[in-house]
């Protein structure tokens, strides 16, 4: 069977990010990446937005906020030598009502101590940016921008390949075997032998490593972010990134606009539990993937302590007007008959047995394995910071 110093497994952007980082860091060693799909970043990348996350939301000193910005940094060092366009555009976050401006306080200040470059701003300020937007005040993130992550991944699989490196699709991996001095991977496209194996399984992260006998902190749950986008005649209304406060009772940040780097302006996302790991659509249902998550305890808290929000969610899920009214929050102005609904995303959340959801990015290791257990946004910003960290995990076995 075929051998290799490194084996990744997943082709999304954290694992194409780790095979490139290799690569540079370490040209000896030979690294294969496995990938499930029949083409690259097909599940979380592939239906990302494309926002370059300035880290204002994330504890000081966590792994969010540390990879946010160290990873802006790198990846447009990266898009800047391989030509791939981007737009720093900005963003603004705005508070509605007192309640909000009091918690963009505590914003502004967290943005200070991450080193973001941040500034309070009035509602005439905020008018002057985004006209169709209101509020009683707001932050104003200038270097906030958007990128096509998918273009990212392209570039960055071309330069593992030419780098003499192998990337397989349609390989799914369906046994691991960590023995002492190697790991056997079993998968669609054959057997491989490797020193050392990373898990970027994505949706499928926590499936992976209990195939190696591991047991991560926290269980993957599905939750699908369904969008609408405003019509080619009502895309004036949003210049760039308009983002609201977020709620403490709440897990997700809230329905947001974004005007992404290939010209579409996203309204959302909803926030809703998917029927299935891959359940882009209302009427994707995984019997098994069902069963796991309403089975799973820490899904069964996490349920009990924010039902009502859900119930608020799977209505808004529904109802096209109930999306609306939430929409006009940010701006007041917008009408259901200028949106149209556009493809879902599904985020791969991890949640641990006691109901919480892991804030942070997280890994679980064991001598020969390296698993990232959970990579939420912002991943994709932060991809080759974390990349830095799994290569640093590597080479203290090397």
């Amino acid at each position: 069977m075929p051998s290799t110093d490194i084996l990744i497994i997943g082709a999304g952007i954290v694992g194409l990010a780790t095979a490139y980082t290799l690569a540079q860091m370490h040209p000896e060693k030979r690294i294969t990446v496995l990938e499930k799909e029949a083409g690259l970043a097909r599940h979380q990348t592939g239906h990302n937005s494309g926002v370059l996350h300035s880290g204002i939301y994330y504890k000081p000193g966590s792994l969010k906020a540390t990879n946010s910005l160290a990873g802006r940094r790198a990846l447009l060092e990266f898009c800047d030598r391989e030509g791939i366009p981007y737009k720093i555009c900005g963003k603004v976050i705005v508070a509605v009502d007192a309640a909000d401006a009091a918690r963009l306080d505590m914003l502004y200040e967290r943005g200070l101590a991450n080193g973001i470059v941040v500034h309070k701003i009035d509602r005439n300020r905020l008018r002057e940016l985004e006209p169709h937007a209101d509020g009683v005040a707001a932050l104003h993130l200038p270097n906030s921008g958007v990128v096509d992550f998918r273009v990212v991944c392209e570039r960055l699989a071309q330069r593992v390949r030419e780098a003499g490196h192998t990337i397989h699709t349609q390989a799914a991996v369906v046994g691991l075997v960590e023995r002492a001095d190697e790991v056997v991977v079993q998968s669609r496209a054959g057997d491989f032998t490797a020193a050392y194996v990373v898990n970027c399984a994505g949706l499928h992260s926590d499936r992976v490593a209990a195939l190696a006998g591991s047991r991560p902190q926290a269980r993957i749950v599905p939750f699908r972010g369904e969008y609408y986008r405003l019509k080619p005649a009502a895309a004036h209304l949003c210049n760039n990134l308009i983002y609201p406060v977020p709620d403490p009772q709440f897990p997700f940040l809230g329905v947001h606009f974004t005007r992404t780097a290939w010209g579409d302006v996203e309204c959302g996302p909803n926030a809703v539990l998917a029927f299935a790991r891959e359940g882009y659509r209302k009427t994707d249902i995984n019997l098994r993937d069902l069963v796991e998550t309403l089975t799973y305890p820490g899904f069964l808290r996490l349920a009990s302590r924010y039902w009502r929000m859900g119930a608020g969610e799977m209505w808004r899920s529904f109802s096209k007007a109930a999306f609306v009214k939430a929409l006009q929050r940010l701006m007041p102005e917008i009408t259901a008959e200028q949106l149209e609904p556009m493809p879902a995303g599904v985020r791969a959340q991890a949640v641990a047995a006691d109901g919480h959801m892991l804030d942070d990015f997280a890994f679980a290791e064991s001598p020969r394995m390296v698993h990232v257990v959970n990579a939420p946004s912002p991943a994709a910003t932060a991809s080759l910071s974390i990349a830095r960290t799994i290569v640093g995990k590597l080479a203290q076995r090397f």
